[in-house]
């Protein structure tokens, strides 16, 4: 689950991270009431959006407060557009408007859930700000990783490691070790899977202050982090994967344009790859698990007939704990309501196979039989975007 900014910087603030005073705005008429509350004479306001890039893209403005009115009002409901939003932008519901600092330097800084390594991994460079993907592209020199070890933790050297390739004078070592506890703790509190600070600001001042943050929680983790739950903004969110979350199915909008249902993650990913070797894209990956109801995989229909640039619908069933006969009868209740326009293959085996066959036939449903993975999706790709 990922957090807005200002989510992110309370958090943060919690565990004692420094970080600029600023306000939420959700409407133009609250501006009068910020102004009152923060004291800078300059301030940044900055776009409330789940993508990174909001700087290049015009969401983030540094302006003086007589200038903010306008600001605030350029920015709601305007559609930003980064290289993470695609064509079609973001709409900006709200903004962060903070109190500017006096920046002496920039740097970036993240903690990351490195599986590959099995441990977590910090990732620092004296080059933070915008051009941080440039950097680790162009100049991977300037970015140090420093991976901790899950069963010693976060320990003094690694600190110390940080700290000089940074190049910081000793006065900042002592205040800089702080702040990486801090972080450090924040992240295995809160079961983050990614904190990033870019920029990390060493102000004018000597205080380290986290002048932007992103933070992502482990979804596997929110039963045990309820206040940070509450925090989802499902505006943020892909709107078919939040409705396939209330219907309990296992739902990730991808970029192809044939459909798929298979129960288990492993036979849907095998199912993906087959159609990308096939010569074609798969357009989610949807796994209804076992114990699924017909209620629930009538919904999981709905959802692939729904989405009108689907050009094939390919169903893949192995029929253990799911009996095929129940995928079958879902099909039949979501035809009740939706019509199938699109070719629509289907390779059911194991449990009630028979049985689920004959309901499809019986309800006169025009479905192209396969009797394996590999016919499955070449039947698929073969009558992509037919009409029926």
């Amino acid at each position: 689950m990922n957090l807005h900014e200002y989510q992110a910087k309370e958090i943060l603030h919690q565990h004692g991270v420094f970080v600029p005073k600023g306000v939420l705005i959700e409407k133009e008429e609250e501006v009068k009431l910020t102004l009152e509350q923060l004291s800078s004479s300059r301030v940044v306001v900055k776009a409330q959006v789940h993508a990174g890039g909001r700087g290049k893209a015009g969401g983030v403005k540094l302006c003086e407060k007589a200038e903010l009115e306008q600001t605030v009002a350029n920015m709601l409901g305007s559609h930003l557009m980064t290289a993470q939003t695609g064509h079609t932008g973001k709409e900006v519901h709200k903004v962060w408007v903070e109190e500017a600092v006096n920046i002496a330097h920039e740097y970036y800084l993240s903690i990351l859930l490195d599986r590959s390594a099995h441990c977590l991994s910090f990732m620092l460079s004296t080059a933070g700000g915008m051009d941080i993907e440039e950097t680790a592209e162009h100049q991977p020199a300037q970015i140090v990783t420093v991976n901790i070890e899950p069963n010693a933790g976060l320990q003094a050297w690694h600190m110390r490691q940080m700290a000089f390739f940074l190049g910081l004078d000793k006065v900042h070592h002592r205040a800089f070790h702080v702040l990486i506890h801090q972080l450090y703790q924040t992240f295995i509190d809160t079961d983050a899977d990614m904190l990033e600070l870019n920029p990390l600001v060493l102000t004018q001042e000597g205080t380290f202050m986290a002048l932007d943050a992103k933070v992502s929680i482990d979804d596997n983790a929110l039963y045990r982090q309820k206040d940070i739950a509450v925090m989802a903004d499902l505006a943020e969110e892909n709107p078919i994967e939040v409705k396939a979350a209330a219907y309990g199915l296992n739902y990730i909008s991808l970029d192809g344009d044939i459909g798929c249902m298979v129960n288990g993650a492993g036979l849907a990913m095998a199912t993906m790859d087959m159609i990308h070797l096939k010569g074609s894209e798969p357009a989610n990956f949807l796994d209804v698990g076992g114990g699924v109801s017909e209620e629930t995989v009538a919904h999981g229909f709905r959802l692939l007939l729904e989405q009108a640039h689907l050009k094939a619908i390919l169903v893949n069933i192995f029929g253990g704990i799911v009996r095929c006969d129940l995928i079958s009868l879902g099909l039949i209740e979501a035809l009740k309501t939706h019509h199938l326009h699109i070719p629509l293959v289907m390779r059911l085996v194991g449990t009630h196979e028979e049985e689920g066959r004959a309901l499809i036939k019986q309800a006169g449903i025009p479905v192209l039989w396969a009797n394996d993975l590999d016919e499955a999706a070449s039947l698929a790709v073969a009558t992509y975007g037919e009409k029926i």
